[in-house]
């Protein structure tokens, strides 16, 4: 508090000792409480003051345009164009002139734009010599509306007023600057002096501390600061002539601050600045008033009567326009030059070209204070052109052009300011100051000639009441009007000053003072600042008497001057599309690059765990006993080659290895007597062509001749020992690749193989098997003739080549022994399976499996036959159990006491099975698809039926009609026991009443189940997309019709509504999307009676939504950004300084910002392509095939969101179009998840205790831990568990195996990924054994999901995939539990459908449906198990399994596979039939829940049931589903 108090007594002092000397009020620079009685009088942003109303067109703001005025060019050249070259008629001199634009710049600046930025464009007629040579007709000259008021032009009461951005008074505001701060900035606080540059007499140049207008150098495009000095006036650098009227006051300030240094040694810098800165500014008082207004207008100042409080002296409009219009026709095209002894500078051109001079930043004529005092005093002795209408071309013609044009019509340019500003017309401002008004035309200018005055009628269309007041002060005789409204102006402004030089009241001067102030002249300041003496300049320097020193050489016309440089138009993005495409691209191409690194990533994570499976599962290497020859095998034009290995085989076959020593494939040579082989002969002799009969060929490309040919002499030598030939021939390497038979090639001639096949076999139409005329097709010849070897042979039935199955079936087929099957004898193989009466089929089985052909089929040989059967399964069974299973058939037919069996005692064996042997075929896998619907009609359980057809729901679903009638009878009698057929019967026929219903009484069936069943989710759906809808409309509404008056709506229209309106819906969906993680209240909401309304199961589906969603808006952002991007590129630094006004500001350089400064200079813009990075990481790494192959690095990426909504936060935060509002929608959600994160980072800190670890079949790990207190869950939820002795702390999903009642909690996690395979490698014995004790774990959970609802259902279906089934695992042990004891459930019964390839996968949940089958006393769960990694129903190996199966079932009691009494499928279930007899056998049940889990193939089929069964007016299916 005291280092404040002594820092404030420390500045008053510091104050009050500068200012010790100044005893009078110190006028202020802004112009404020000069009035006392009206403070703002003559300020800076004070508003014009309207001599007469203004003429609006609409009486508040809009100005008058064409028709009702005439084109401003047009008028222009009506009324100023004219010859050049007529002197003053009052010897006005150029330097009167420009101190005349001096003094406007003193006491007026209202050129700078408005904003928002509003345009009244020049449209220049057409052929218009200057501005549209080639008559174009669509030249339009950019024009914008000055600034104005804004709190004006808003009703007729208050129209439109424009405003001074400097003071009105004259008070040096030009010399020293508009406001305290600019004045600050010029000083250079030394002696009282402003600052100068390396020559003392020149200012500084600008560095960016004052705000210069600097516009760009029409003749050269230039721009920038060169050039441009800091001065008081901001437009004080327009032209080298106003510039030098700056300097000379500059330099005058300076002159008496070195005085008064000199005068008053003691005094401060402050001292000295303010006596300087009075004495300045009382000189340029009486300079104004009193010598250049009277020589301007010849006219009289009325005397000084004192200050007059109560006058306002307030610019006008009027005068504005009056005063630059009057002064420009003065103005000459060339000024001259001289230096005090009267010589005329002539370089190359005898002065200085006005329209070439603009803003000029390279006149290396006027780089000496010499050269300006030339100037000075060229101006002094230069006469003016005649005060006429008449304005030189250098003004009408090439004035510096406002925006992208480098040159506009000075004339055209005020003549539509008069209509911006509201002017009134000629004849209300002559009778304001009390002038006749106009009657005729001939009145207004008697002196000139016809042809002028018809034109400028004619534009008015002759009335001279709409005659407007410029046009009509320009033609006037004497120019009457505006010497009145100049004078009236200076008059008020004097009047009404109270700092004036002459009020004795102000205590500025002593009357001595007074008076010696009144005779300094201009002639004095000059003399005292330049280089020329007193008798070197007239003592009237702004007219030109005869006698005075200097006269000019000649009157200046364009003729003895440098042409101006023509107009050009400025492209703003010039050189700019291509940078600002690629950027577009780089943007779009930011997915496929995160693509590119999420494929990487995968290929190294795909590489990371093969290496973990291998050193978990170490395979036996391969020893290569051969030598091998080492090429690139060439596959076809078209697909790259690869390398392999040749690898000589003693056994006269050749393999081809990859490089990691797999067989690729094997030629064998036992049935060739010569080999042939092609060789090239040209492009290095690489290529190797080695011809395979009845298979493709094999084209080997070497790296060199030399090892082709080491390759051909080791070929010769084994085919020697071999006592095979070798046949070579040469040709070209193309014509070798021509000839060669490629795998491809080879495919197409077995497809074409198959279909004529099967075109013989099944009645086939010949326009779906194709052209059966083989002489007219060489290819169905090559195809018939071929044969199929081992190999192909196995790939058509799926199984490998060395199976027990493929070498029975081969050697049976195989009549010739040539180790080949030709048509013929597959055909007649494929007879028997198609149309074979059953004891043709069982004596092909028979036949197949007598090893020996001895008419006998041994036990051996049985047991032979029934393990290539299960070889199908994965060897699913044991020795042993097929051994029992043998032998309890060979029982079960009464032949326990023989050791083998003729033909009839097989078929006999086989005798309750007829129907499936009939329906039994071969599994081919090149059937061609067009024939598959024939195969199944004719084979199939089921018989034709008529009713069939009225039946079916949908042609679509086949298995409704297939399996209707016997299938859907053998489900019904497992599922159900106290049905009968009568009842059965019955229901069929109401259902057939059902099934008559037309498509369109489906449909809407269909559809008011849909409703019926997604009704929460749709009305969720359909309110958040409202919302979403909404935001994006107000918002979009808002900145298209409400928003404030920045004008952007205006420059970008489509632009920013899209880009605002997505803005908006982007941040409540990026906030409200959290919502959906939070897992623990989304658990504890489920349980209360909001679940009826909202699905919270649907939680993660609805984020995903809500993701792509959000995504879209996203892009749209985006692409609104780019839009805008590209237009704020290419519109002017006036118009950006409206919409940006906190980041630009117009200083006349109009190039606006490089597109790349919008995107990575900028705040928004660096932050928006982070986020589209962040965006491009998380979607791509979240996407399904990612997520399973790189979790982590899904974990991680998703982790990126903390980031994300920071940088939301800032994007949003430097408020360049509107204000923040990303909080408004994100401190809810924010707070919500923050809270349910807290919740469970509580639970994450607890480790907790693993109690078993057991390593099961399949790469099943089950984990028994401890129980957490307070762990309460229900059957069907999941937890997250992260291993931190894994070295990583990401969490993992899984759903709890254990029952509510069980004292701990078990998983069984399966290792199909790189963080499932290490735990599992963790807990490992090995592992343990190092570690001496079982990694702890930790915990968060339990979460719900729909499959604890289970309970909620009269019957409910579980159908598990795959690992899918553990949370069904749970809930069936949990049903027993409860059932136990009699607890009452409204579970009645629950049908559990287990799909897996092999049960071999999940030996763990045999055990589970084991103990649920000891302990279902009441008959409360039907278990049925689906093997699919078998072949079809009815092909010939699963049939055999089939009957065995059966059989088992039959005299065990329990599945020859599963041990279990539930029963064992083949193939993958019928959804449809399945759901369908639950709708008979259950028909009091109104809802039966459906809940699976497993791959999404597999939950979709189920969905895909539901919705056809549901279509039905019987028992609906509810689906809960969860894929993993």
């Amino acid at each position: 508090m005291m280092l404040s108090l002594s820092l404030v007594l420390l500045v008053m002092w510091t104050l009050g000792g500068a200012q010790e000397n100044i005893f009078w009020e110190v006028q202020r620079y802004d112009g404020w409480y000069n009035n006392l009685l009206h403070h703002s009088h003559g300020s800076v942003g004070a508003s014009l003051l309207r001599l007469l109303p203004a003429n609006y067109a609409d009486g508040v703001y809009q100005a008058l345009q064409e028709p009702r005025v005439p084109n401003a060019r047009q008028l222009s050249v009506a009324v100023a164009q004219g010859p050049s070259g007529l002197p003053s008629h009052r010897n006005t001199t150029v330097l009167g002139v420009f101190f005349g634009f001096h003094v406007l710049s003193e006491i007026l600046e209202a050129e700078k734009p408005g904003c928002p930025a509003e345009f009244l464009n020049i449209r220049i007629p057409t052929g218009d010599p200057v501005f549209d040579p080639e008559s174009t007709g669509d030249v339009i000259l950019p024009f914008q509306r000055i600034q104005w008021a804004l709190e004006t032009g808003q009703s007729p009461n208050k129209p439109r007023e424009q405003t001074n951005e400097v003071t009105s008074w004259l008070d040096g505001s030009s010399i020293y600057g508009p406001s305290h701060s600019w004045s600050d900035a010029l000083r250079s606080f030394s002696g009282g002096k402003l600052a100068s540059g390396p020559d003392k007499r020149f200012p500084r140049e600008t560095n960016g501390r004052v705000p210069m207008w600097k516009a760009l150098d029409p003749s050269t495009g230039k721009g920038g600061p060169q050039g441009i000095y800091d001065l008081g006036s901001a437009w004080g650098n327009e032209n080298p002539f106003l510039q030098a009227e700056n300097i000379v006051w500059f330099r005058y300030h300076n002159h008496w601050a070195t005085a008064l240094a000199q005068a008053h040694p003691t005094w401060t810098d402050e001292d000295l600045f303010q006596h300087a800165r009075k004495r300045v500014i009382a000189t340029f008082q009486s300079i104004v008033l009193y010598e250049w207004l009277p020589a301007l207008l010849e006219i009289a100042v009325p005397e000084y009567k004192g200050y007059q409080q109560h006058l306002d002296p307030s610019l006008s409009p009027e005068f504005m326009a009056a005063a630059s219009l009057f002064l420009a026709t003065m103005v000459p095209p060339g000024i001259y030059r001289r230096n005090p002894t009267c010589q005329f500078r002539a370089d190359p051109y005898p002065a200085l070209r006005l329209c070439n001079s603009y803003w000029s930043r390279e006149s290396t004529r006027l780089q000496h204070a010499e050269d300006m005092d030339d100037l000075l005093l060229g101006m002094s002795s230069q006469i003016a052109e005649q005060e006429d209408n008449i304005v030189v071309e250098d003004l009408q013609d090439y004035w510096y052009g406002p925006l992208k044009y480098t040159r506009t019509d000075y004339v055209a340019s005020w003549l539509q300011r008069g209509r911006d500003i509201g002017l009134p017309t000629y004849n209300q401002a002559r009778e304001q100051f009390g002038l006749k008004p106009l009657q005729t035309w001939t009145d207004l200018a008697p002196h000139l000639g016809e042809q002028v005055l018809e034109r400028v009628a004619a534009l008015y269309a002759n009335n001279t009441a709409r005659l407007e007041l410029l046009p009509g002060g320009m033609l006037e005789a004497n120019g009457s009007l505006f010497s009145a409204i100049i004078l009236d102006q200076f008059v008020r402004l004097r009047d009404g000053d109270r700092f004036w030089f002459e009020n004795t009241k102000n205590g500025l001067f002593t009357e001595g003072e007074t008076r010696e102030i009144r005779n300094t002249t201009f002639h004095d300041v000059l003399v005292a600042v330049t280089y020329a003496n007193s008798a070197e300049i007239q003592r009237e320097v702004f007219v030109w008497h005869e006698g005075d020193p200097c006269p000019q050489p000649q009157q200046l016309t364009t003729q003895h001057l440098a042409n101006c440089t023509p107009m050009t138009v400025l492209d703003y993005f010039e050189g700019s599309g291509a940078g600002f495409g690629i950027i577009i691209v780089v943007l779009c191409c930011l997915p496929l690059v995160t693509l590119f690194v999420a494929w990487i990533v995968a290929v190294f994570r795909k590489r990371d765990f093969k290496k973990l499976q291998k050193k978990r599962d170490p395979s036996v290497r391969r020893e290569v006993t051969s030598e091998v020859a080492h090429a690139m095998e060439w596959h076809g034009p078209k697909i790259d080659s690869s390398p392999v290995c040749i690898q000589l085989q003693p056994d006269k076959v050749l393999k081809v290895l990859d490089s990691r020593w797999s067989v690729l494939r094997s030629i064998s040579l036992k049935t060739q007597q010569r080999v042939e082989m092609i060789l090239s002969n040209n492009k290095g002799n690489r290529a190797l062509l080695l011809k395979s009969p009845k298979e493709y060929d094999l084209v080997l490309l070497f790296s060199e001749e030399a090892e082709r040919s080491n390759f051909i002499g080791k070929l010769r030598d084994y085919l020697k020992k071999s006592c095979l030939d070798l046949h070579v021939s040469e040709m070209k390497e193309q014509s070798l690749l021509k000839q060669a038979v490629t795998q491809e090639q080879r495919k197409k001639i077995l497809e074409t193989f198959f279909r004529h096949l099967f075109a013989q076999v099944l009645d086939i139409d010949q326009s779906d098997a194709g052209e059966l005329s083989f002489e007219s097709s060489q290819k169905a010849k090559e195809s018939l003739t071929c044969e199929l070897s081992r190999a192909e042979f196995a790939e058509s039935l799926g199984l490998k080549a060395h199976s027990m199955f493929v070498e029975s079936m081969f050697s049976l087929a195989d009549k010739d022994g040539n180790g080949y099957i030709s048509f013929r004898e597959f055909l007649d193989i494929l007879v028997i399976f198609m149309k074979g009466s059953p004891e043709e089929k069982s004596k092909v089985m028979f036949r197949m499996y007598d090893i020996d052909e001895n008419g006998f089929l041994s036990k051996e040989e049985f047991l032979r036959m029934l393990r290539s059967f299960i070889e199908i399964s994965n060897n699913c069974l044991s020795r042993d159990q097929a051994e029992q299973v043998t032998e309890s058939m060979f029982q079960a037919s009464g032949f326990q006491d023989r050791d083998e069996l003729t033909w009839e005692d097989f078929h006999y064996m086989l005798r309750d099975h007829d129907s499936e042997l009939r329906l039994t075929h071969l599994c081919i896998k090149g059937v061609p698809d067009v024939f598959k619907k024939n195969i199944q009609n004719r084979v199939s359980f089921i018989k034709k039926d008529e009713t069939i057809s009225d039946r079916e729901e949908s042609p679509n679903v086949e298995t409704v009609a297939q399996y209707m009638e016997q299938e859907g009878q053998e489900l019904r009698k497992r599922l159900g026991r106290k049905v009968n057929r009568y009842q059965l019967h019955v229901y069929t026929e109401a259902r057939r009443k059902k099934y008559q219903k037309n498509k369109v009484q489906q449909k809407i069936q269909e559809f008011k189940r849909f409703i019926e069943n997604y009704r929460r989710h749709i009305v969720c759906v359909v309110l958040f997309s409202a919302i979403t809808a909404g935001l994006f409309v107000e918002r979009a509404y808002y900145y298209a019709f409400a928003s404030p008056l920045t004008g952007i709506a205006q420059t970008t229209f489509v632009g920013i509504i899209i880009s605002r309106g997505s803005a908006a819906c982007i941040s409540f969906m990026y906030s409200y999307i959290l919502l959906t993680m939070c897992r623990n209240l989304i658990t504890i909401l489920r349980e209360t009676f909001l679940n009826r309304y909202i699905p919270f199961d649907a939680a993660v589906d609805f984020h995903r939504w809500i993701a792509m969603a959000a995504l879209i808006f996203s892009v749209l952002h985006t692409a609104g950004h780019v839009v805008n991007v590209y237009i704020f590129s290419v519109i002017p630094l006036s118009v950006l300084s409206c919409l940006f006004s906190s980041v630009f500001m117009d200083d006349g350089s109009q190039l606006p910002q490089k597109y790349y400064w919008w995107f990575f200079q900028t705040i928004p813009g660096m932050t928006g392509v982070l986020l589209l990075v962040i965006l491009a990481v998380m979607y791509v790494f979240a996407t399904h095939h990612f997520r399973r192959v790189s979790f982590q690095g899904f974990w991680i990426t998703h982790h990126l969101y903390v980031l994300l909504y920071v940088l939301i936060i800032i994007h949003g935060s430097y408020a360049l179009i509107q204000q923040p509002r990303f909080h408004i929608y994100f401190i809810i959600p924010a707070l919500i998840y923050g809270a349910d994160k807290l919740l469970s980072l509580s639970r994450k800190k607890v480790e907790i205790g693993v109690v078993k670890a057991e390593l099961l079949p399949s790469g099943v790990t089950h984990l028994q831990f401890q129980r957490p207190q307070d762990f309460d869950y229900k059957s069907g939820q999941w937890v997250r568990i992260a291993c931190v002795a894994l070295g990583t702390t990401e969490y993992h999903p899984f759903t709890l195996t254990s029952a509510p009642h069980e004292d701990t909690l078990s998983l069984h996690i399966r290792a199909v990924g790189p963080w499932t395979t290490r735990l599992r490698e963790l807990y490992s014995p090995e592992s343990l054994a190092v570690i001496g004790k079982l990694p702890k774990l930790y915990l968060d959970g339990p979460f719900g999901e729909g499959h604890q609802e289970w309970n909620k259902f009269e019957v409910s279906v579980l159908v598990g995939g795959g690992i899918g089934v553990t949370p069904f695992a749970s809930i069936l042990k949990d049903l027993v539990f409860k059932s136990s004891f009699s607890s009452k459930l409204l579970c009645k019964k629950i049908y559990f459908i287990w799909v897996t390839r092999t049960q071999r996968q999940f030996e763990w949940l045999a055990d589970i449906i084991r103990e649920v089958e000891e302990a279902d006393r009441n008959d409360l769960v039907s278990v049925h198990i689906y093997v699919t990694q078998l072949a079809e129903k009815f092909d010939l190996r699963t049939t055999m399994l089939y009957i065995c199966e059966r059989h088992f079932q039959k005299v065990l009691n329990r599945s020859l596979f599963t041990g279990l009494r539930s029963i064992t499928h083949f193939g993958r279930p019928p959804f449809v039939p399945f759901f369908t007899s639950l709708q008979e056998v259950h028909p009091e049940v109104q809802k039966i829940g459906v809940f699976s889990c497993g791959p999404p193939g597999m939950t979709k089929s189920v969905e895909k049931a539901c919705q056809q069964v549901n279509k039905k007016d019987q028992t609906y299916f509810v689906h809960h589903y969860e894929n993993f």
